[in-house]
């Protein structure tokens, strides 16, 4: 179909609009932006500028996000997840239009504003400046450069941050331990971070299911930030570090000078290992950025309290040091293509119960639909007879020893130390696959959702024990997902 058919399916859309409408016709139009694109590369901008308008034009900010969040999830996440430079650059290409788009939008002219500051006034120059950001050399720092402050920026997930931010953060204040560290991220960063009191973290949230406003206006809370922490400061007296983060849209977006920017292509760079993890990569960037070769595994620091009471717990339910304890996370961070569904997890539970040396902990997860899968598996344990409990984090005092499943409610902070405390994790490709990996924990991951190998070894968990990886292919419409065979090949990885 062609943009007109669809401005057309659009403006009839707009006498009466209903969100499952909203949804058909944004996803159609998504689909077949993918399509010509897959096809000839061929990059239809009319198509994106429709799912713009259909993201600002309601009154109700529930109806905009529908388009916003499929612009999100249908294009740019593939664009960026295939970690290909043609795709980065066609995503470069994607965003610098949607900001022209939203310069143009009443609610936007402040960002129209601040981009005229930096001498961006228009699309292209905008799109030149990421591009030759892009296909430049890695900059290496020069030896003069003596920071007091070094910005860093989140990268919105904590799976990422812990598999990338942790490791530029270890490895910037080794070498420069005079300068003040400041990450600006989520709130829930401290709960990651809390402990390592060399890092600072600036609380800024970015909401990933947010409105398209909404998403891109972050930059501007970020740049007023970042200006009062650099007030006073000469440009050698500070460093801007952009992981590939969201809050700048990958990079698109300014912050400070050139010359106080160091960019981590995480995607599309020229010649980049093939099967490199993203934290080997994170390492090889600041290789050459510092002009040192090491090598930093991702770390978490969580918090001195909460492992205390993870040591309890672990005290409690293996009194005499003898059982293999287990944490259970089936978390996919929204996006339910990482799950695979029917009764896969409480077949694994219950194929790791018939060891009777295992305590599990299955962390009851985020979100209704999480707390009633955990649920189910916690009602079928409890009908064959197995002593089971569900606590709060807060109630670990109250952990009866005999306890062969514990189902846990807790906050990232929380799950962070009760798998610092357990010999495995198991669990999806989400973030407690890269805090496991992170704290030296056995970690095995389901890894599903995707056919992309290039995806699968970027976003293996990186760390100094055993990680391994079950692969699903729950994407194929001819793939049959065999439970028993998923479990057979984790259980045997457990007994290699």
């Amino acid at each position: 179909m062609r943009p007109l058919f669809y401005q057309e399916q659009w403006q009839q859309l707009q006498k009466s609009p209903t969100a499952k409408d909203i949804e058909s016709l944004a996803q159609r139009i998504a689909s077949s932006f993918v399509d010509r694109y897959y096809y000839s590369d061929e990059y239809n901008r009319e198509y994106i500028h429709l799912l713009c308008e259909m993201a600002t034009h309601f009154k109700e900010s529930e109806l905009n996000q529908i388009a916003a969040r499929v612009l999100f999830g249908t294009v740019i996440e593939r664009l960026c997840d295939d970690f290909e430079e043609l795709q980065t650059e066609t995503y470069n290409r994607l965003i610098c239009q949607v900001v022209n788009f939203l310069c143009e939008h009443p609610q936007g002219q402040e960002i129209k504003s601040e981009l005229s500051d930096f001498e961006l006034p228009n699309e292209e120059l905008l799109y030149e400046r990421i591009e030759n950001i892009r296909l430049s050399q890695d900059r290496q720092l020069q030896s003069s450069i003596k920071p007091e402050k070094i910005l860093v920026l989140s990268r919105v997930t904590i799976g990422a941050d812990v598999a990338i931010t942790s490791v530029i953060c270890k490895r910037v204040s080794k070498f420069y331990p005079e300068a003040d560290i400041i990450v600006f991220g989520d709130a829930k960063l401290k709960q990651v971070f809390g402990s390592r009191s060399d890092f600072k973290v600036h609380e800024l949230s970015y909401s990933r299911r947010g409105g398209l406003i909404e998403r891109f206006l972050v930059w501007l809370k970020l740049l007023k930030e970042i200006r009062t922490h650099i007030a006073g400061l000469s440009p050698s007296q500070f460093l801007l570090i952009d992981p590939d983060s969201r809050l700048t849209q990958l990079g698109v977006l300014p912050l400070v000078p050139l010359q106080n920017y160091c960019f981590f292509n995480s995607r599309g760079k020229k010649g980049s290992s093939v099967t490199a993890s993203v934290s080997e990569l994170t390492n090889l960037w600041l290789d050459n950025m510092l002009g040192e070769h090491e090598f930093c595994y991702p770390s978490v620091w969580p918090e001195y309290e909460k492992l205390k009471l993870a040591k309890q717990l672990r005290k409690a339910i293996d009194p005499e040091g003898l059982a293999t304890v287990i944490t259970l996370n089936f978390g996919v961070g929204g996006n339910i293509r990482k799950r695979v569904e029917g009764n896969f997890e409480t077949e694994l539970v219950q194929s790791l119960l018939q060891h009777p040396n295992i305590r599990l902990i299955l962390d009851l997860g985020f979100g209704e639909e999480e707390q009633d899968r955990a649920k189910a598996i916690i009602r079928c344990v409890q009908q064959q007879g197995i002593p089971v409990q569900t606590l709060d984090f807060g109630e670990l005092e109250n952990a009866k020893p005999d306890s062969r499943l514990l189902g846990l409610n807790c906050t990232v902070g929380e799950i962070t130390a009760l798998i610092a405390l357990s010999d495995e994790f198991i669990g999806y490709d989400s973030a407690c696959q890269h805090i496991a990996a992170a704290q030296k924990v056995k970690t095995y991951t389901v890894f599903a959702g995707t056919t992309n190998v290039r995806f699968i070894r970027r976003w293996k968990a990186c760390g100094s024990d055993t990680s391994e990886i079950i692969f699903v292919d729950t994407i194929s419409k001819d793939s049959h997902i065999d439970n028993a065979d998923i479990i057979g090949r984790l259980l045997d990885l457990r007994l290699t």
